[in-house]
């Protein structure tokens, strides 16, 4: 789900951070869109596993 023009989602970034905001506000925002575009990316593409899966895995109850 890589975005086409990314200088503008960028911009689209910086606009919403506050007048106040770090390098470390910035850098975890582009983090977290990073690994949610990869996240769906991996869905899309069905490189998922069942929460009962992973439940199992860990001795979580279902």
């Amino acid at each position: 789900m890589q975005s086409t023009n990314i200088k503008q989602e960028v911009f689209s970034l910086l606009e919403n951070l506050p007048q106040d905001a770090t390098w470390d506000d910035l850098m975890y925002e582009i983090y977290i869109r990073q690994a949610i575009e990869a996240g769906l990316e991996d869905s899309e593409a069905g490189r998922t596993t069942d929460v009962e899966e992973v439940r199992a895995k860990f001795g979580l109850p279902a």
